[in-house]
């Protein structure tokens, strides 16, 4: 690691960055971790500044959280229209990691030239990063190595995955596969996925309480009637199509309001 550079304080006038007001002069404006914990994050480099100088030259408020490896406090912000996050890893080499929310049309050198210029500083800042300029390329910071991911997988995360996905987990996506695959999960989860869906269905339908919710589903989706088998791939495609729409409207539905689910009768 480089010897760490010292910062200049704020500019005078430059309100905290978690005020939003028309004509401040401060170049930052900072989110919530609760407003960012979405952002999947891409890594852009390490700098030899100290997180705490960044944060008083930024006015930013510095958060804590945790990777699993000890805590981290780190600051989101968006500046020159790049949405960024600076962390401080508990155990790490000193300095200051910078993350930007992956996508834009902007390339990485140039992001964090942006911030440089913010910070009063120039390129000497630099110890490591992802387009190869620095003063200290010869080990990738430890941060940038650990998974990032959640330790564990919630019922939203696994139908957010499926219904973009389905192929990852059923291989060939038909009705039947993608049927069979959520009454799998069912089993397995004590029904938590889609506790209800059934009597929705029925409820939407009018009738059909005594009916499983793939045939439900099916009556909703052909209004004319079930297509003969075999099924093409478009007809599959589409039944499919429309029973994850069926499910996410259910979802909505349970979202919208405390409204009781429907009984059976």
């Amino acid at each position: 690691m480089t010897e760490m550079i010292e910062l200049p304080d704020a500019e005078g006038g430059w309100e905290p960055a978690t005020e939003l007001q028309a004509g401040g002069r401060n170049p930052a404006r900072q989110a919530s971790m609760f407003q960012s914990v979405t952002w999947p994050l891409s890594s852009l480099a390490l700098l030899s500044v100290d997180l705490e100088a960044v944060a008083r030259r930024l006015r930013l408020t510095l958060e804590t959280s945790w990777d699993g490896h000890g805590s981290v406090r780190a600051a989101f912000f968006v500046l020159d229209g790049t949405d960024f996050v600076v962390t401080d890893h508990e155990g790490d080499a000193p300095g200051t990691h910078v993350w930007t929310r992956k996508g834009g049309p902007v390339d990485p050198a140039a992001r964090v030239g942006s911030l440089l210029a913010a910070l009063g500083v120039g390129p000497e800042a630099v110890s490591y990063s992802t387009w190869g300029a620095g003063t200290d390329l010869s080990h990738v910071p430890a941060a940038w190595g650990r998974g990032r991911g959640k330790p564990a997988w919630s019922h939203q995360d696994i139908w957010a995955s499926f219904k973009t996905r389905p192929g990852m987990f059923v291989g060939r996506v038909t009705f039947g596969a993608v049927v069979g695959f959520l009454n799998g999960y069912a089993t397995a989860s004590d029904k938590a996925l889609l506790d209800g869906f059934r009597e929705w269905l029925a409820a939407k339908l009018g009738y059909g309480w005594n009916l499983v919710y793939w045939v439900l589903a099916e009556r909703l989706i052909f209004p004319d009637g079930r297509p003969e088998e075999p099924w093409s791939p478009e007809i599959d495609q589409h039944a499919v199509a429309g029973l994850i729409g069926l499910i996410d409207e259910y979802f909505d539905h349970l979202a919208g309001g405390p409204e009781e689910r429907p009984g059976t009768v």
